[in-house]
């Protein structure tokens, strides 16, 4: 017979240790950048990052 398989739970549970430990790992990372003043700004959401595609900059054929 073969020998039986490592139950679900367990994997489940390495799961989430793993999943703690890199939420930890991050907050840890995001201190230390912010304690450098290395932290980037986010890009504001409100415009587009990219140059202005609305109907004026778009050129009709005619």
């Amino acid at each position: 017979m073969t020998a039986p398989s490592k139950p679900v739970p367990e994997k489940d549970e390495r799961a989430e240790r793993l999943a703690a430990a890199l939420r930890e790992n991050l907050k840890r990372r995001k201190a230390q950048a912010r304690a450098k003043g290395d932290v980037p700004k986010p890009p504001d959401t409100g415009r587009p990052a990219g140059p202005d595609l609305g109907p004026a900059a778009v050129k009709t054929g005619g």
